[in-house]
This record gives structure tokens, C-alpha cells and sequence, in this order.
């Protein structure tokens, strides 16, 4: 379980975040949603403890992510961030080795060689495995990162757009496969994401955020609705159901 109580975050002074409270269960798939600078990838770095809250706090399975070792904090929690930049040279195995750091400490066991090994495989890389990242586009090696993410093994995996640089075919492939993970491997996943009908179709549940505040939250089926999503995005938005899903129609 992931609680957020009172979170707020400033820059200068712009208020990016509102008093902000959630709760996210354990297990399944929790989609961010929300128009521009709504505050989804920052409140998604706090979570992370990749920034600092002004004030509230934040556990992630009973743990305060501003006071736990950061070592422990990496055994519980995995984060892809939106933009990663590498100053080194690396193989997509390299990389995806990283995942077992906080577990390993760099001396890499059989049983962490598995892992990366099977990693590679979840997101169809094996083929890539020994290239170098600056060989590839930039949705394989978004895939790349993600399976890093995969690699270390925690409970809860949090990704801030891992649909980047992805066409429609692997977009539709990487959320199969964060759903595969949820379902089969028992992850808690949680991704912002800007394509609404991806957050339907995959999602338990989805967090609506605007102004730095939690809009509304609920199940898929709560959240995609016409009058919401127009308050939401100042949008008209149609919303009808296909395949037993809800579907919008932002297009028109």
C-alpha cells in the first residue's frame, strides 16, 4: 500500500502540489492521469523520493520514504523516471544489471544473473541484449529501462510515462506486459500516463489529478465518463463503450 497524507510541493512560487491525499492499494495496475502540469510526475518523484516534499508525508508498504535507508527504500520500490540519461557507454544486459544493485551491491550472484536474464526475456529483448543502447530507437531502449526496473525485484513499480518514444504496437506490448506483471508476478504498479484509453483499458484503478490536487479517483469505469474527463481536460469528450471497455473519443 502507498499513502500519500498532506503532500505539498513549490517551486519558487508556484504551488505544484496541493495538500494532496491518496491512497494506492497493493497490487494491480494504478494509472495518473491529468491535463499538463497537473502535478502527476512530481507527486510520482516524491512517492519515489526522487524529490523532496515541502511538507506531508509519504510509506510505501509501512515504510516513511523520507527517513528509510536508501538501500531498504530501493528493496521495496523501483522507479523508471521520464527522462534517463546516461553519461556511459552501456549493453542493454549492462544496464539491466543495474536492477540487482541494491540487492547485490555490483557482485552479481547466479540467482541475480536469473533475474536479469529473465527480465530481458519479459520485454523482449533477448536479441537485443548485448547491443549498446545509442545503437537502438528510442522505444527499445525505453523497453531497456523498463526491464532494468523489472530486474530489481521489489513489490512496487512506479514509471512516469514508460510509454515515451514507444509507437502503437509496443505501447499496446509494454501494457500487457505491466499487466502481466501485476497479475503474474504480484507487482504494485503505478505509471502516469497521458493516453487515457491505455489507463482504461489496463488500469484497476485511476488517480485524476488537476491543479495540483486529486480531481477524483475510482475504478476505470467511474473516471471515464463523459462529464469528468470535460471537467477534467476542459474538453468536450465522448465516451462509449467497446470491447467492454470505456473508450474516449477526444478527437472530434
Amino acid at each position: 500500500m502507498i499513502e500519500v497524507e498532506k503532500v505539498s510541493k513549490s517551486y519558487d512560487r508556484a504551488l505544484v502540489l496541493d495538500d494532496v491525499e491518496v491512497t494506492i492499494p497493493t497490487g494491480g495496475i494504478t494509472s495518473i492521469i491529468g491535463p499538463n502540469g497537473a502535478g502527476k510526475s512530481t507527486l510520482l518523484s516524491i512517492i519515489a523520493r526522487l524529490l523532496d516534499a515541502d511538507a506531508g508525508t509519504v510509506r510505501v508498504a509501512g515504510h516513511d520514504v523520507a527517513t528509510t535507508d536508501s538501500r531498504e527504500l530501493a528493496r521495496i520500490l523501483a522507479v523508471l523516471r521520464q527522462d534517463n540519461h546516461l553519461t556511459v557507454r552501456l549493453t542493454v544486459r549492462d544496464l539491466v544489471a543495474f536492477g540487482r544493485y541494491p540487492h547485490s551491491g555490483g557482485r552479481n550472484t547466479p540467482h541475480d544473473h536469473d533475474l536479469i536474464n529473465a527480465a530481458i526475456t519479459y520485454l523482449d529483448l533477448g536479441d537485443l541484449a548485448d547491443r549498446y543502447l545509442d545503437e537502438m530507437s528510442g522505444g527499445q531502449r525505453q523497453r531497456a529501462f523498463v526491464a532494468m526496473v523489472l530486474a530489481q525485484d521489489t513489490d512496487h513499480l512506479l514509471l512516469d510515462e514508460p510509454l515515451n518514444n514507444l509507437d502503437m504496437p509496443h505501447s499496446r506490448a509494454m501494457m500487457r506486459q505491466l499487466r502481466k506483471a501485476a497479475d503474474e508476478l504480484d507487482k504494485t504498479v503505478v505509471l502516469v500516463v497521458h493516453d487515457i484509453n491505455y489507463a482504461s483499458c489496463y488500469s484497476d484503478r485511476i488517480i485524476a489529478m488537476r491543479d495540483g490536487r486529486i480531481f477524483a479517483t475510482g475504478t476505470p469505469e467511474e473516471i471515464m465518463r463523459r462529464d469528468l474527463l470535460g471537467d477534467l481536460y476542459d474538453m468536450d469528450m465522448p465516451v462509449e463503450e467497446f470491447g467492454g471497455r470505456m473508450i474516449a473519443y477526444p478527437y472530434f
